[in-house]
């Protein structure tokens, strides 16, 4: 039989803070109830609890280590290019939420990718009888969207030069030009005289107010250190690999509903508000102790201030903002960006796939810098497998299973 604990007995089992066992419950690693007896409370499960304990009193040794690096909270690469720092991002040293107050993509582009001004992100311009010139003929009659945009990248792939003996600064015009390629794809206008928040707001018919919500979206995303979509865009990279195979390994990992596609998952649970309620949504979600997608962040145990940064610009629709007050109060867990930008895609009926368009031009951003700072590491990253299958001596002898058949 299930056995359940509160709060305070989690916390004393595990000695860590009420946030801690927060941001456990929203990676699905300690499951959650309502309490019958206050349903203001919520209990946890006591086996994951134990779990989570024995795992803590095992210890870091070198084998674990080993097995764990990569899955781990501690990254397994050096960079310059962003980290955290008492809960809060920093791009190069600076505050992102307080860049993104005043800052374009463009000046985010500058920072990250360690520049002496900001970039433009042009539009593309084609070259006759190049290698590339027909698949992209094709391509641009895609419709705008997730489609177009990969097979854009992919046609690119298949016939890109590598990163190997070429200029940083011929790499860095070639970046900006793969991130204005992926606005348009996504729909933003072809007006290389305008910041790329402003083309993408003309190319959605979207008023200028909008505009400036897409602005600090836009910086607010553009990176988020060594995240899985950063590693692949790394490795990519450390083989020598063109910048558009570097974006679009980095793009097809950041696709993933566990990654950049999350927002997918919290615009499923809106649509559940929407026919539900809120109230009915959140307590279905409670009793069965399934998380609720986008809040809690790992990171960020008191909250994400990027979604937070983000709200503070504009109020979500009312069944939305029941949503969120109900589960922070319940849960504890406050919105991550996740929830802050199904939310404004919710606010301004922006188009169906606007949150993961608006994610993936801005951390293209981002996963470029990662692929150009990578380029510096004269090595391939080549992590080596643990094997854990069976030895030669219990392998089966293939020839007792031919005479088997």
């Amino acid at each position: 039989m299930t056995t359940w604990m509160t709060l305070d007995e989690a916390r004393d089992a595990l000695d860590v803070r009420a946030q801690t066992i927060y941001a456990y419950v929203s990676r699905g690693r300690i499951g959650v109830s309502p309490d019958p007896a206050d349903s203001r409370r919520s209990l946890y499960r006591a086996e994951d609890v134990k779990a989570l304990l024995r795992r803590k009193e095992t210890g870091r040794t070198r084998e674990t280590l080993a097995a764990t690096t990569l899955f781990g909270a501690e990254p397994s690469l050096p960079t310059a290019i962003s980290t955290f720092s008492g809960g809060r991002p920093f791009y190069r040293g600076v505050d992102v939420v307080e860049l993104a107050a005043t800052a374009t993509l463009e000046d985010a582009a500058q920072l990250l990718w360690n520049l002496e001004e900001a970039p433009g992100f042009p539009s593309p311009v084609g070259v006759p009888g190049s290698p590339a010139a027909s698949a992209l003929d094709v391509v641009a009659a895609l419709p705008v969207g997730r489609a177009r945009a990969f097979a854009e990248l992919a046609a690119l792939t298949a016939t890109g030069h590598s990163t190997r003996g070429r200029l940083p600064r011929v790499l860095v015009d070639e970046a900006a030009s793969l991130v204005g390629r992926l606005a348009i794809a996504f729909g933003a206008s072809e007006e290389d005289d305008r910041p790329l928040h402003e083309r993408l707001a003309r190319g959605w018919g979207l008023p200028k107010p909008v505009a400036a919500l897409l602005r600090k979206t836009l910086v607010l995303a553009a990176d988020h250190e060594i995240t899985s979509s950063a590693f692949s865009a790394r490795i990519t990279a450390s083989t020598g690999a063109s910048l558009p195979a570097c974006l679009l390994a980095g793009l097809t990992t950041f696709s993933g509903p566990l990654h950049g596609d999350a927002s997918g998952r919290v615009r499923a649970l809106f649509d559940e508000v929407e026919r539900e309620g809120a109230d009915a949504v959140v307590d279905r979600y409670l009793a069965a102790a399934m998380p609720l997608p986008g809040f809690g962040h790992p990171i960020y145990p008191d909250g994400d201030p990027r979604a937070a940064a983000l709200m503070d610009e504009f109020k979500p629709p009312a069944a939305i903002a029941r949503l969120i007050e109900r589960v922070v109060t319940l849960t504890g867990l406050p919105p991550s960006m996740d929830v802050a930008l199904a939310a404004l895609v919710a606010r301004y009926r922006l188009p169906a796939d606007a949150a993961f368009a608006i994610f993936a031009i801005a951390r293209s951003v981002g996963l470029l810098a990662h692929a150009m700072e990578q380029l510096a590491v004269d090595s391939v990253i080549r992590p080596r497998g643990r094997y854990i299958g069976p030895s030669a001596a219990q392998a089966p002898d293939p020839r007792k299973a031919r005479r088997k058949r």
